[in-house]
């Protein structure tokens, strides 16, 4: 008889049948995926975790240990700046503009840094962050050095997964094999690999609003804001009541910011990218694009604890707006 495979007792407690079967604890998601990442694990094996736990749903502490086990790959620089944001971008848009760019980019403009990560493209009809930030001129990093030099320089820099960890970026991409996401689509969004103290996290289904605050909280973040973004991005939607779920030094928080407007925008059929930049230089005027840009700004300053309510947010966000400069790098 053959000795069973080290990763079999993972697949077991998943799989084991209704009665028998459970979550993982946050020790053990933390190993499997140590396994995972090391290449220590068969195809086989891999494809039946990632579609077991995609049945059960992740829990909080299987998210928590997979992302410890994931951050310890990813080296930091030794003269890594401090980075107040981690600002994850997984899904892409195709309802409305990414105007949350602009948010990031208007912070970072008045010297907040702020570390994107985001997958690249996949082709169907989303526009993705990387394709946006190109057209504002900005390209992306190729090693957490070269990221924590921009940030020290321009206050913002972005990595694609693939670049700062590629084997996580391969699950992703395995959608297309499989036909499902896997909880590498969650997880991706806690790596927070510059470990900056306020993590903002977008969602697309509300119930993974709960679980993405409670895996924050297991992993000990002290800033967490978790809302049903635009399109699953981090951007607020001024047409909607915002439900937001933090955490804030272990304590969980839930307020609801409302609409910015009484009556619903329609679907932007242009989706032109071009109007990102013309709006900064206000070129152009887009009531919906302005308005989610500044509802995020306020969320995320609210968030980091630079504004007590959600008013003195948002005019602290429409300060920053009247007073942005000419270009939203400041050394570009």
């Amino acid at each position: 008889m053959n000795d069973e495979h080290a990763f079999a007792p993972f697949i077991r407690i998943l799989g084991k049948g209704k009665n028998g079967s459970r979550s993982l604890t946050q020790d053990e998601a933390y190993q499997a995926m140590q396994m995972i990442l090391a290449d220590n694990v068969e195809p086989l094996q891999l494809g039946a975790f990632l579609m077991l736990l995609r049945v059960k749903e992740e829990s909080p502490d299987e998210l928590a240990g997979f992302v410890r086990a994931s951050r310890e790959t990813m080296t930091l620089p030794s003269d890594v700046p401090h980075v107040d944001i981690d600002w994850s971008s997984y899904a892409g848009k195709r309802r409305q503009l990414p105007w949350f760019l602009l948010a990031t980019l208007l912070l970072a403009s008045h010297g907040i840094n702020v570390f994107m990560h985001a997958i690249g493209g996949r082709k169907d009809d989303r526009i993705y962050t990387p394709e946006a930030l190109a057209v504002l001129g900005i390209s992306p990093c190729h090693s957490l050095q070269e990221a924590a030099a921009r940030i020290r320089n321009q206050h913002f820099a972005f990595m694609s997964l693939e670049t700062f960890s590629p084997k996580l970026d391969s699950i992703i991409q395995m959608r297309s094999l499989l036909g499902l996401r896997s909880p590498v689509h969650t997880l991706a969004r806690l790596l927070n690999p510059m470990r900056a103290p306020v993590m903002m996290q977008g969602i697309f289904h509300p119930a993974y609003r709960d679980m993405h605050q409670l895996a924050a909280q297991a992993l000990q973040q002290p800033h967490v804001a978790v809302i049903k973004g635009e399109g699953g991005e981090i951007e607020r939607d001024p047409d909607t009541a915002c439900l937001v779920k933090g955490v804030h030094h272990g304590a969980l928080t839930e307020e609801t910011w409302p609409p910015l407007f009484a009556q619903r925008h329609i679907k932007d059929t242009s989706m032109d990218i071009n109007r990102l930049p013309a709006l900064w230089r206000e070129d152009i005027e887009d009531e919906y694009g302005k308005a989610a840009v500044l509802g995020t700004v306020a969320l995320v300053l609210k968030t980091m604890g630079n504004a007590d309510s959600q008013e003195d947010a948002l005019h602290m966000a429409t300060q920053l707006w009247k007073t942005r400069p000419s270009h939203w790098l400041i050394d570009a």
